[in-house]
């Protein structure tokens, strides 16, 4: 009964770590090759934070496809791995990683001077809504078909 215990904690522990480095990785591998998916004005150094806070008003609408889809599809991922990987409170550690990262967005939105309408649309589309349907993917049972 305490292996059982101690092996539930140990992998829901692993749930959640594995669920925010994967989910990281997926963002920051988008991130670093949206360039060549959506150019990015010449004067920007994504690498560089202060390139981005400097040159920030030469984005068109198009340059912001590429983090919303980086934010969106970093936290599917890791609630996804998260929620599969949980024995227990699937839903939870979910939702777990969907806050992680849109704390993660809260702090890139003070940071860097996005339009409003892409702040807005990122916080409240690309973290919870996604965690919630990386939990629904997560559970989906396929019916055989005979």
């Amino acid at each position: 009964m305490r292996n059982l215990k101690i092996k539930r904690i140990l992998q829901n522990t692993i749930a959640l770590i594995a669920g925010f480095f994967i989910g990281g990785t997926v963002n920051m591998m988008l991130i670093k090759f949206s360039g060549s998916i959506v150019p990015l004005p010449k004067e920007i150094d994504p690498s560089n934070m202060l390139s981005l806070k400097e040159n920030m008003h030469l984005f068109k609408p198009i340059n912001y496809t590429m983090p919303f889809l980086a934010h969106a599809l970093g936290t599917l991922t890791g609630a996804y791995i998260a929620a599969k990987i949980a024995l227990t409170h699937k839903l939870e550690f979910a939702l777990a990683i969907g806050i992680l990262f849109l704390i993660g967005g809260i702090i890139m939105s003070l940071t860097l001077p996005a339009p409003l309408w892409f702040d807005l649309t990122d916080l409240l589309l690309a973290y919870i809504p996604m965690a919630l349907l990386a939990y629904r993917f997560a559970n989906l049972r396929l019916s055989k078909q005979n």
